[in-house]
């Protein structure tokens, strides 16, 4: 039977139904996946790894579950890891020579607790270096492609999982956003990622980039399905200490709530120079949209806004070079050859095993955090940290949730911004405050300038994920951008 286009425009509610009915089994399901990344991957390098036998052993498993009624609302449903999340017997590369040999000996909670609800592991996707970068570039397994346009990027560091979801490879994804890194690619891919409020999902097992930034969060065709995984990955870890104990609400729940009387605020930075005015005006039209579901508008400000990019480009990178300081050559990952003595090993293993950019950022935050420029650089960073949380934490005294554009532009050529990293830096300007104030934050599709797709970022405040979810969910129904495929992926695979 041709699954195709009946299975990749279901939601994950409705394969959950599918598979519970006996309309087709987890096998076939994941085997239909496997098809499509063995047909169309090739051209976009989503993938590093795809498991194909694990994953369907697993979907074995998941039918046998569905059989004897022991399933969840999302056993035998394929996914996919970024491949930052370390999985047990699987390489974990995080994007980087440095780990190109690396088979995990663990699972990382988010991917324990993903295999606990009986989900099949299709595979590890690509993404820039230990999650690095904004484009997808800086992967040692080279750039992954846009699938709207195979000349421009998917946007980092997850863009491995973004265009793997965009082009329907999988139904859903993991990533990580430091500084935007689902966000982001999920607004040039045209596709749903959220990142939830930092501590809210453990990050056990996940590479660290920068410890007080990193999060771990979900890309999807929809809020609807975004909310069951957020459900399934969320809750409290002891193995992590920035794990925050409160109890998880069902994201499900309160997806229909109406949005009448809801207070939208609109950060009158988020709307000035440097935004792409066709991206502008696809935000303002679903801004229109939401008035209309009875939101009120409210222009707020927050005015330390320019100052998240520098901040945050002193803090991240002090902490990469202290978290990638255990990639020596020692006990796992690359050793150069030959090496003459310790330091020898120590430099050249480092020197042929990291990428430009990462090299570039531990340099960065080695000099940031050395002795004379700790007090002048870091600790000003941090200063400013507080000031950008303040900012979110006066807005959200007056209104429940802030919108605007994800990125200044649509998805750049390939090799467009390599050469130039502050510019390349500066796309990220819109998501890089929430990391630094630790919110949750969405990007869902609003629209395309330049047959480019276009997300409009949803903010709320520390751990109102159900409030973004049911404001993104109650957009969804009545719009159908997040609908859109680009058309060579939605054809049959024969």
């Amino acid at each position: 039977m041709s699954m195709d286009n009946i299975m990749i425009n279901k939601s994950l509610a409705e394969l959950s139904l599918g598979l519970q009915t006996g309309k087709f089994s987890s096998v076939e399901l994941t085997q239909h996946y496997l098809d499509r990344i063995n047909k169309f991957d090739g051209e976009l390098n989503s993938f590093i790894t795809v498991t194909d036998e694990q994953a369907l052993t697993m979907a074995k498993t998941a039918d046998e579950q569905i059989a004897s009624g022991s399933a969840t609302a999302l056993t035998g449903i394929p996914m996919a890891h970024k491949d930052i999340f370390c999985t047990d017997g699987v390489r974990t590369s995080a994007g980087s020579k440095v780990l190109d040999n690396f088979i995990s000996p663990y699972n990382a909670t988010v991917v324990e607790k993903l295999k606990t609800a009986g989900m099949p592991m299709l595979g590890k996707t690509n993404m820039d270096e230990f999650a690095m970068g904004s484009s997808n570039e800086n992967s040692f397994y080279g750039p992954c492609k846009n699938p709207w346009d195979l000349e421009r990027v998917p946007g980092g560091s997850s863009g491995g999982s973004a265009a793997a979801v965009a082009a329907k490879l999988c139904p859903v994804a993991t990533g990580t956003d430091t500084g935007g890194s689902i966000r982001q690619p999920a607004s040039l891919t045209g596709i749903t990622g959220i990142k939830p409020t930092y501590g809210r999902v453990s990050r056990y097992g996940i590479i660290a980039y920068a410890s007080s930034l990193d999060q771990a969060g979900i890309f999807a065709s929809s809020a609807a399905d975004s909310a069951l995984l957020t459900q399934a990955m969320a809750g409290f870890d002891p193995k992590d200490s920035t794990s925050v104990d409160i109890p998880v609400p069902d994201y499900s729940a309160t997806l229909n709530d109406s949005l009448a009387g809801l207070k939208i605020g609109l950060p009158k930075e988020y709307f000035g120079e440097g935004l792409n005015s066709d991206v502008a005006k696809a935000v303002e039209t679903a801004i229109e949209e939401y008035k209309k579901l009875g939101a009120e508008i409210v222009e707020i400000s927050l005015p330390n806004t320019h100052l998240a990019i520098p901040a945050y480009y002193v803090i991240a990178p002090a902490e990469a070079s202290s978290n990638l300081s255990r990639f020596d050559g020692v006990r796992y990952g690359y050793r150069c050859e030959d090496p003459k003595d310790l330091t020898d090993m120590y430099m050249r293993s480092r020197g042929e095993a990291f990428g430009r950019e990462v090299k570039r950022r531990i340099m960065t935050g080695t000099y940031a955090l050395s002795a004379g420029f700790y007090d002048a650089y870091y600790l000003k960073a941090q200063k400013i940290r507080r000031l950008v949380s303040e900012d979110f934490k006066n807005a959200f005294e007056k209104i429940d949730v802030i919108m605007g554009p994800v990125a200044p532009d649509t998805a750049f050529k390939l090799g467009e911004k390599t050469s130039d990293p502050i510019s390349m830096y500066l796309g990220d300007i819109y998501t890089i405050a929430l990391n630094l104030a630790g919110l949750p934050g969405m990007s869902i599709p609003a629209g395309m300038a330049n047959n480019m797709p276009v997300g409009l970022q949803i903010i709320g405040n520390s751990f109102e994920e159900a409030k973004i979810l049911n404001v993104a969910h109650q957009y969804q129904e009545v719009t159908d951008w997040h609908t859109k495929v680009p058309e060579q992926y939605s054809t049959e695979v024969k």
